[in-house]
């Protein structure tokens, strides 16, 4: 128990999954015992016997397909556009003053506001979903792009310029190598926000998607469905999680 103290990696992973066989326990023991209305709160194997059967059939993976294109499509532009306006407020102070107000100004906005304006010009077809999800990670990557570049040590800035380099150099040759691991975990984080958005996303005139398969459920008070759809979302984010961590230790092993 000291202060950033390594514990080794089987006792994190024991430690781990001690937690998730916590909550499965408090899971199994309110519903087991009813404690909690069954309508309320299924059981454990009810919502696995459940999931097996769903993920078995044709129409549950489109609904999963149909998600993961949506998430993927609004992440996927986010940082097409967000990354080098982050870039740019993060080395030049006057991108800063520019840029970053109005960013700071935004991002307080719940993006589910924005769903009349989004219904207004995109229409209510996969682009509004795409966009929903777009606005919800925009704002929030720009600001943690720019802080990742202001972050890079000012010495190698410094040492770069004495060296001869132009401006454009030193972004190109020690900004950009220099924030890329942090940039990694940023997109990491971005990502995992991109997926809460996911339900909110399809709330928009949809008849297809996770969103939609857990609303569909909510109906008819299918609690288990939605238990399913649940923790089918919660899975999809940790493997892309663990695809990003992955990643980061394949590409950048020193950090």
């Amino acid at each position: 128990m000291q202060i950033f103290k390594d514990i080794g990696s089987k006792p994190f992973a024991i430690t781990a999954g001690s937690s998730f066989l916590l909550l499965l326990l408090l899971w199994s023991a309110l519903s087991y015992t009813e404690a909690v209305n069954p309508i309320f709160l299924p059981k454990p194997h009810e919502v696995l016997t459940e999931m097996i059967h769903l993920l078995g059939t044709s129409d549950y993976w489109h609904h999963i397909g149909i998600s993961v294109f949506r998430v993927m499509g609004g992440f996927l532009l986010a940082c097409v556009i967000g990354i080098p306006i982050g870039i740019f407020a993060g080395t030049f102070k006057f991108g800063e003053a520019f840029i970053e107000p109005p960013m700071e100004f935004i991002r307080y906005m719940p993006a589910v506001a924005f769903i009349p304006l989004i219904m207004v010009w995109v229409g209510i077809g996969e682009w509004a979903k795409v966009m929903l999800i777009f606005i919800g990670c925009f704002f929030q990557l720009v600001l943690m792009v720019a802080d990742n570049v202001r972050r890079v040590p000012h010495d190698l800035v410094q040492a770069s310029f004495t060296l001869g380099a132009s401006r454009w150099k030193v972004i190109e040759t020690v900004l950009l190598p220099a924030i890329q691991p942090q940039l990694m975990h940023t997109l990491r984080l971005i990502l995992g926000w991109a997926w809460t958005y996911l339900v909110v996303a399809e709330l928009v005139a949809v008849n297809s998607g996770l969103g939609y398969a857990i609303m569909k459920a909510q109906r008819y008070l299918n609690t288990d469905q939605i238990f399913v759809g649940i923790i089918v979302i919660g899975l999809l984010g940790l493997i892309s999680d663990r695809i990003f961590a992955l990643m980061n230790k394949r590409f950048f092993p020193w950090v």
